[in-house]
């Protein structure tokens, strides 16, 4: 039974618009009707509408929490003996969610046509990763939906609360940066212009510090808006470059051999990608598919393309844990043991379980390294910048104390 949107009115005059799964327009239209609703458009979404709604509207993609919660729900149903069909139609109800709605109810039309669930998800990749497909599909062949499904709520928490944890440890430091910054411009600009009044009419001889400050100030207050204008076309330029893929190539690989910030970001997807390889080979799906779906849970590209020949390698017959020891650097020593044992003890799953709970807490490690170090260096950077000004708006007042005494 195909899936049909429709805009309608109430007979108030109200807009509406949903999903209904139906077996023609026309039952739609009375449908609507017999809801005491007016339709205006009644259109089929098809599959390959689906899809490329899906894959263009990043923005509208479902959050992870609403997802985590769905699986677990679905789960549960689906544990409880009920159909999966009721089971959607339930949990269609069930969500707030107006996108995860929507793609929910064109995924229990499809299974009611017969298709599996797993089919079904493809239609929606911005709502359901790639990675979900190859799971479910295992576990609809397995007999043990509920227990992937579960797999797949507990992987999509895990990996929601490494973003988030990694993105604060950028956040933070991005905001206390921009506050130091608007704090200092605020003093140049506004307060040591109003200072300089005072100290002209005295007609002293200022500190060097001062006069350094107040050269400082009338340079920024001329020039604020220039720079103004030369950040914002600094980030369009970046912007712009990054769109080509050599440049983002390039990009990722100096990202990756930062300082401070290139561990985090490697420990981040390092995690992420484990974490997926866990649940995808301990669900049972063949080693090149759990490669190819990790592909898309990373995001440096150097990674990517070293998955991409790990997968050519495994496919020509080479082992997994060599295959990634002949990418220099890429992958951690850590990782490494724990492929090559599980491929030597037939255990492969089982090692990247324990090897995803190591990188997690890896990362966590890395996390409070790196807030622990960035946090206090940039309070002491701007203590030091406030305290400067200060000094050189004091000193002169001490002098002219000096010269009343």
């Amino acid at each position: 039974m195909p899936g049909f949107k429709y805009d309608a009115i109430d007979q108030s005059g109200a807009a509406t618009s949903g999903l209904i799964n139906a077996d023609s327009p026309r039952q739609v239209r009375q449908t609507l009707r017999d809801k005491g609703l007016f339709p205006l458009n009644v259109s089929e979404v098809s599959s390959e509408k689906r899809l490329a709604a899906g894959a263009s509207a990043p923005w509208m993609r479902v959050s992870a929490g609403a997802l985590s919660l769905m699986m677990r729900q679905l789960s549960s149903l689906v544990g409880a003996n009920i159909a999966v069909e009721k089971a959607l139609t339930a949990l269609v109800e069930q969500t707030d969610s107006k996108r995860l709605k929507q793609a929910l109810a064109g995924v229990r039309g499809e299974v009611l046509e017969g298709k599996d669930l797993s089919y079904a998800m493809r239609g929606y990749p911005s709502v359901f990763p790639e990675f979900y497909h190859a799971v479910v599909a295992i576990g609809e062949s397995s007999g043990k939906l509920d227990k992937v499904l579960l797999k797949l709520a507990d992987y999509t928490e895990r990996s929601d609360d490494l973003r988030r944890k990694t993105t604060l440890a950028f956040v933070y430091p991005a905001i206390l940066t921009v506050v130091a910054f608007v704090a200092t411009m605020g003093l140049l600009i506004y307060v040591v212009p109003q200072v300089v009044k005072v100290f002209k009419r005295t007609h002293q001889e200022l500190p060097l510090l001062t006069r350094a400050l107040i050269g400082l100030s009338d340079f920024m207050l001329a020039t604020w808006m220039w720079w103004l204008a030369g950040g914002v076309a600094a980030f369009l330029t970046i912007r712009w470059l990054l769109k080509d893929v050599d440049n983002r190539r390039k990009f990722h690989r100096w990202l990756m051999n930062a300082p401070l910030a290139g561990w985090l970001v490697r420990s981040a997807n390092m995690a992420r990608l484990t974490s997926a390889l866990a649940i995808l080979v301990a669900s049972g799906v063949p080693l090149l598919k759990a490669l190819q779906a990790g592909v898309g849970v990373v995001s440096l590209i150097p990674l990517k393309e070293a998955l991409e020949d790990i997968m050519r390698s495994v496919r020509e017959g080479g082992g997994l844990g060599r295959s990634m020891e002949q990418r220099k650097g890429m992958f951690p020593p850590m990782l490494l043991h724990f492929v090559s044992s599980g491929e030597s003890s037939g255990k492969l799953g089982e090692m990247l379980e324990r090897a995803a709970e190591q990188q997690a807490k890896d990362l966590e490690h890395r996390i409070s390294a790196f807030t622990s170090i960035l946090e206090p260096a940039l309070i002491l950077t701007m203590g030091g910048i406030v305290l400067t000004i200060v000094l050189a708006v004091l000193m002169p007042i001490f002098e002219l104390n000096q010269i009343v005494k």
